[in-house]
């Protein structure tokens, strides 16, 4: 779909937002991609502009990123950090994900800005999925941890301002992406599938949805394109997700291919792995490899006519493959 007016994007130095400022440039439409700094990479790029910390941007400099935007895509975000926890680790959360996400919010709703797009995540559901149950946005919210409740509480706030300003906002709940320069699980994962390591997956069943960063990009342009009638109202929350969920040996084989190695799947039982997670204090992540986490993205294609553009095999070739960049 044909995206109209200029889209502002922050978080545009990540993973996804570098991706996106280049899909939506690609596309012909105007993009303001926000970032902290400028690397090298960007200062030959006129669709970057430096604005700092965002939790600190003043009036003026909000002003001057959003003025004349028709959009906001808000990728900017705390992730959850290896061995970060406690108080103050669910403080910094909440200022990142929630109070900057406000300030932008209301800043962009100012400015005159029409549309807020929020990324979000399927976290806000929970962790775990049984097999034929995928969740839907009609569920209730289940957040587990600290990232998960915070994204949930930007979701309401944004529900908040929406009802006060009239601007949209569609708050977009996404589960691991993969692409160029992923990190996290995704890039652990990799690494050990590059580098051989006998992996105890072979005996995994269980269903687990995915999003390619191409898919990603295209998802969002057609959100952007969208018109202004939503049947949810003024903020809706939508599951979106590759065509079809992946077992985890599914996945570290479909990365050996398209790594052109050779897996080293070895099967030892689901029970026995979370036992062995539990016992050495790694219980949740082991649990992201042998549950299921699937997501019902029906609502998000009827309302948006979309459909994913691009296979697992192709977003993997893309992230890893020998034609990836480094």
């Amino acid at each position: 779909m044909d995206v109209a007016g200029t889209v502002v994007v922050t978080g545009a130095g990540g993973f996804a937002g570098r991706a996106l400022v280049a899909f939506l440039a690609a596309r012909g439409g105007g993009v303001r991609g926000l970032v902290r700094a400028l690397d090298g990479a960007m200062a030959a790029r006129a669709e970057f502009l430096p604005v700092g910390d965002l939790a600190e941007i003043d009036e003026r400099t909000a002003a001057l990123a959003l003025g004349g935007a028709a959009a906001v895509v808000h990728l900017a975000a705390r992730v959850h950090r290896p061995g970060a926890q406690g108080d103050d680790e669910a403080a910094a959360m909440r200022r990142s994900n929630v109070a900057t996400t406000q300030r932008i919010a209301r800043a962009a709703a100012a400015a005159g800005v029409a549309h807020f797009v929020f990324a979000s995540t399927v976290k806000v559901n929970g962790e775990i999925t049984q097999p034929g149950h995928p969740f839907r946005e009609s569920e209730p919210p289940d957040p587990h941890d600290a990232y998960a409740a915070s994204k949930w509480e930007a979701e309401q706030a944004l529900a908040a301002i929406a009802a006060d300003t009239g601007m949209r906002v569609t708050a977009l709940r996404l589960p691991l992406t993969y692409g160029p320069g992923a990190r996290g699980n995704f890039a652990a994962l990799a690494r050990a599938v590059r580098a051989g390591v006998p992996l105890p997956f072979a005996g995994i069943v269980n269903r687990r949805s995915v999003l390619g960063l191409a898919n990603l990009c295209d998802a969002i342009a057609a959100v952007l394109g969208s018109d202004a009638r939503d049947e949810h109202g003024r903020a809706a929350p939508y599951f979106v997700a590759d065509a079809a969920p992946v077992a985890t040996p599914e996945l570290a084989r479909a990365l050996a291919h398209a790594m052109d190695v050779a897996p080293r799947l070895f099967a030892v039982p689901p029970g026995l792995l979370r036992f062995v997670g539990a016992f050495v204090g790694r219980a949740a992540a082991v649990e992201r490899l042998v549950g299921s986490l699937e997501v019902d993205t029906s609502a998000f294609r009827a309302r948006f006519s979309w459909s994913p553009p691009h296979s697992v095999a192709a977003g993997l070739a893309a992230a890893v493959g020998p034609a990836a960049p480094l």
